[in-house]
């Protein structure tokens, strides 16, 4: 998934903002957005300055760059592209016994044979929230959002953005279609969700390709509904835009995480590689993660001591609803799910 473009700010402000130098050791390739130095407290604390930072926009170019040769120390892709990255044998285990917080990353974020087996650790998950429907407070009812539908409803038709990446998207049409497990997904499922998905894009005003984007979008007033991330609803929040995010439709929500992969034959310092894993989970990350993203932390003991009041206003409080959780899923199935995604965007 595009998961996660996190938060994009201009030129002018990077440009205006001091800036770290960047540790040549250790190259790590992210979604844009997480070059946090509040995720890197202890990294520069021991280093003096942040990781190199090489971006990606979704979770297939990252993996098609890498594959084609890019050579970085860390990738952060999503749970269900792990396998891929193992398959096509680019990535190697981690050594647990040297990331102390391991142990309290929660266990349904490890439970998956395709992160852990007799080889080692393949995956280590840092980060997660949900995929739901944002509206615009002032101009879309509540009665509206009572079920994913509205984004068939022809009132709203050319007001609605919906997500260009693969896994968000179907979430939503598996979804509205009743199925909460795409792990093993039917003909008959697959094609209901299909002929959703052709069904709303009659009434897109845009996929979005990052939350700032869709921020903009709905900031005009072009865009008044979305199927989006927290990160965006965080961005929008802080821009003063009037902004819900609604979890408890009738069919449900989306949940996803990601985490870091170690690369194989990676150019740089294997002990950095450690360090960056370390400061990811501190617990001094979690509030960092919270604000400037609007995600939780995969250690239970640091997301402990954050507030009910503070996950709620972020929307990360446990919500009583269907979820449809983005876990790994038949590599064979996603690269369909891709391919008709792609059609159904260019009109077939």
């Amino acid at each position: 998934m595009i998961r996660r473009t996190s938060l994009l700010v201009s030129v002018a402000a990077v440009l205006a903002q001091p800036a770290l130098a960047a540790d040549p050791n250790l190259i790590v390739f992210d979604w844009a957005g997480f070059e946090s130095e509040g995720l890197m407290k202890s990294y520069i604390e021991k280093h003096g300055q942040m990781p190199t930072y090489a971006f990606y926009g979704d979770d297939d170019e990252a993996f098609q760059k890498v594959a084609s040769g890019f050579k970085a120390d860390l990738a952060h892709p999503c749970s269900q592209m792990v396998s891929k990255y193992r398959d096509a044998g680019l990535i190697e285990p981690w050594d647990v016994s040297r990331i102390p917080e391991y142990e309290n990353i929660s266990e349904r974020f490890k439970d998956s044979e395709i992160f852990s087996d007799d080889q080692g650790v393949w995956y280590i998950p840092t980060d997660y929230a949900y995929t739901a429907i944002a509206y615009n407070t002032e101009s879309v009812p509540p009665e509206d959002l009572a079920s994913v539908q509205i984004f068939l409803d022809p009132r709203y038709a050319g007001r609605i953005s919906l997500p260009d990446n693969t896994d968000d998207i179907w979430s939503l049409a598996l979804l509205a279609t009743g199925v909460s497990d795409w792990t093993e997904l039917t003909e008959e499922q697959f094609q209901a969700g299909a002929q959703w998905l052709r069904q709303a894009h009659e009434n897109v005003r845009a996929y979005w390709a990052d939350p700032s984007e869709l921020s903009q979008l709905m900031a005009t007033g072009e865009v008044q509904l979305a199927w989006t991330w927290n990160d965006a609803i965080a961005l929008m929040r802080q821009e003063g835009f009037p902004v819900g995010f609604q979890r408890q439709s009738e069919e449900g929500s989306a949940t996803w995480f990601c985490g870091y992969v170690n690369m194989k034959d990676a150019p740089g310092s294997e002990d950095k590689a450690y360090d960056f894993i370390n400061s990811w989970l501190a617990h001094s990350s979690a509030p960092s993660l919270l604000e400037t993203h609007g995600y939780a932390l995969t250690n239970e003991a640091a997301m402990a001591e954050i507030s009910e009041e503070d996950l709620k206003k972020a929307d990360l409080d446990p919500v009583e609803t269907t979820l449809l959780a983005q876990t790994p899923l038949d590599p064979a199935m996603r690269d369909r799910m891709l391919e008709e995604f792609e059609k159904i965007k260019a009109g077939f």
